[in-house]
């Protein structure tokens, strides 16, 4: 975490991912990245005198005996018109590993300090060039699985959340002056919210906080990608549907039982959606049933009680059976135990000559939605994917690119508020004093400014800004 107490050094650190590529970039920001930038530069052109702010200009970038270490863009961007709100300096280098180390160690050599993971963020943050929510919705943009967890990232980049929050909290605020007169005088005949109208307003206020409550759940399956298990009896086919689904040999397929024995996950898109697949062990017979129990081992059955976990953790099950005999007890001993809504009764071995759908009337008879499909032929595969997608997604829809979905800890803190106003509402129709509901009032708006970073502990941005990347 960037450490405030040497908030004035001047930091730099390679800004592009790790690895060989066209471009790299190292970024410099602090009071002497001009003068650094100044001894390491040397321009193209005979008539260059200094930077021009907001103007790539081109050199070389040399060492402090003069050699030249590369070729490079050179741009600075005087503060606070910068990211970081400070003077920023950015050398436009080849992205080759050995390129970016040497330029990055002359720059350290120069005076420089290592930046820390989120430290250029961390520093807009603090100069106000970003809210905490903007600060956020950076990282939030870098790691974005989808198209659409992008749109919602840069919602609130623009700062539309952050404004969305002032607001909440400054019709907060009135209300809490308008208390403040009541409590400060009260025995003088001045006019202040009566209790029903103070509920009535901050009732208002809770609405609002329960639309941006509801984004999440819509937003989660763009913003974090949809777990999708593959459950179902041993040798129904699992492992060869992943396979088939990713297009791939990731999971061995045999002719005995058990194979899998823990379970696989890879990650799919289907059309821009991010699908978590997970294979799980097979389920065996109990010793219970007619057919008679199978012995298993102790991996097994820890596999089989994460499979079952799983399964109750998916945004989509996809219940496995091979209906080229009657379905065993197993696969309906599951099925009674599984939500319809979120299940998916698929049908494999479609391209097998004792193929028999009606085999799966026990399993349409609880509900569940059924397809059919053969991993051999890729007969049903296409039809499948858009099932899933469309599925996982019920309810969500696209996204809409100016829709506000908090993050995990912004909609901690916005329930908290919401909780907090309701019992206000409740104590206000009580007969509470004034006094005790200008508390509950000042408690909602500390948890609103926790949101935006105008109150948060140093805990919280350790929190958040360590988990950027260096460069960031």
């Amino acid at each position: 975490m960037p450490d405030p107490r040497r908030a004035h050094d001047t930091i730099a650190a390679i800004a592009t991912p790790p690895g060989d590529g066209g471009v790299g970039i190292i970024r410099i920001s602090g009071s002497a990245s001009r003068a650094m930038a100044a001894r390491m530069f040397r321009a193209a052109r005979a008539s260059f005198t200094d930077f021009i702010p907001h103007t790539l200009h081109y050199g070389r970038i040399v060492d402090s005996h003069g050699a030249v270490l590369d070729e490079a863009l050179v741009a600075f961007m005087p503060g606070p018109a910068s990211y970081t709100g400070e003077d920023v300096v950015e050398i436009n280098c080849h992205g080759g590993r050995a390129v970016l180390a040497a330029v990055l160690d002359e720059t350290l050599r120069q005076g420089a300090r290592m930046a820390q993971r989120g430290e250029f963020t961390y520093r807009a943050f603090m100069h106000g060039r970003l809210d905490l929510t903007q600060a956020e919705a950076v990282a939030e943009m870098i790691h974005a699985p989808t198209r659409g967890a992008l749109h919602l990232a840069q919602a609130k980049l623009s700062g539309l959340l952050g404004r969305r929050i002032a607001d909440l909290r400054a019709s907060l605020e009135s209300l809490r002056a308008q208390l403040a007169v009541a409590v400060d005088f009260p025995d003088d005949e001045v006019e202040c919210l009566a209790p029903g109208e103070l509920a009535e307003a901050a009732s208002r206020v809770r609405a609002e906080i329960d639309t941006l409550l509801r984004a999440v759940d819509r937003a989660k399956a763009w913003r974090e990608g949809a777990l999708v298990v593959l459950a179902g009896r041993v040798n129904a086919g699992k492992s060869s549907l992943m396979n088939a689904l990713l297009g791939r040999d990731r999971a061995i397929v045999t002719d005995q039982p058990g194979t899998t024995r823990d379970y696989l996950e890879e990650s799919l898109s289907l059309d821009g959606l991010t699908v978590r697949l997970v294979d799980t062990a097979g389920m065996r017979p109990e010793p219970s049933d007619e057919t008679g129990g199978e012995s298993i081992d102790a991996v097994e059955t820890a596999g089989l009680l994460m499979g079952r976990q799983l399964m109750d953790q998916a945004d989509l099950v996809l219940l496995l059976a091979d209906t080229t005999a009657p379905l065993d007890e197993a696969t309906l001993r599951t099925a009674r135990t599984l939500e319809p809504r979120r299940v998916m009764a698929v049908l494999t071995k479609g391209d097998l000559p004792g193929f028999d759908p009606v085999q799966a009337t026990p399993l349409t008879d609880l509900g569940f939605e059924v397809a059919a499909v053969s991993s051999t032929t890729g007969h049903g595969l296409d039809a499948l994917c858009a099932r899933i997608r469309e599925r996982v997604l019920a309810g969500a829809g696209q996204p809409d690119p100016d829709e506000l979905a908090p993050n995990a800890r912004q909609a901690d803190a916005l329930a908290r508020a919401a909780e907090e106003l309701g019992h206000l509402v409740a104590d206000a129709l009580a007969g509470v004093p004034y006094d005790l509901l200008s508390v509950r009032l000042e408690t909602a708006c500390a948890i609103l400014s926790s949101i935006t970073g105008e109150i948060t502990s140093q805990e919280v941005l350790d929190a958040i800004f360590d988990s950027f990347c260096i460069g960031k």
